[in-house]
């Protein structure tokens, strides 16, 4: 048991603080921030020794995000902020999607160029698999400021990042993440639905 949490203990203390951060992401609840600040900080370290660059480095994304939307959701500005004095779930525009969209474009490129090019002048193992983990991460990227901004389409961005990341970890051996993000997947299902009704109770 003792070597098997030094294997696996970081990875299995990891998938626990992400299932509360879905649980209360899901409710529309503020206390998903610092759940997913503590998830970040335990996913940093299990992507380094997995060689997931582009992963690790989102989890430094995820922190401050994570403290932005932590701001945000307890604070708001007045455009966002219904009559019961909290931020309301909001559906994307459209020119503001072929925003995120062409921002998500130049992210993806970005990221694989680094991964692709990093390794080596750091004189480091070259990433595995570059072209999923840049697609996953640049669109987590903007999937996440989605969240912190309350927009409900940023369920559907998560179904497919996901379904991808738990292929990519399954690949990887990291059954904990993959059998995580299969949970995130049908919890990003349930989300959907959830903001869905609470969206419409609102107008």
């Amino acid at each position: 048991m003792i070597d098997w949490l030094h294997v696996n203990g970081l990875e299995a203390a990891g998938l626990i603080a992400s299932l509360v951060y879905l649980f209360y992401s899901i409710r529309e609840k503020v206390w998903l921030w610092p759940w997913g600040i503590l998830a970040s900080v335990l996913s940093l370290g299990v992507f380094y020794t997995s060689r997931l660059y582009a992963d690790m480095s989102l989890q430094v994304y995820y922190l401050s995000i994570s403290v932005y939307g932590w701001w945000y959701w307890r604070r708001g500005v007045v455009n966002d902020v219904d009559s019961a004095g909290e931020v309301s779930i909001k559906k994307v525009q459209f020119l503001l999607l072929i925003k995120l969209l062409v921002v998500g474009a130049l992210l993806y490129g970005s990221i694989l160029y680094a991964l692709l090019f990093i390794p080596a002048l750091l004189d480091i193992a070259s990433s595995d698999m570059p072209f999923l983990d840049a697609l996953t991460t640049s669109a987590s990227i903007v999937a996440t400021w989605m969240l912190a901004r309350k927009y409900i389409d940023h369920w559907l961005f998560w179904i497919a990042i996901d379904l991808l990341s738990m292929f990519m970890y399954l690949y990887k051996g990291l059954y904990f993440y993959s059998a995580l993000f299969l949970i995130y997947a049908i919890g990003a299902v349930v989300g959907y639905l959830e903001w869905q009704k609470i969206l419409k109770k609102h107008e």
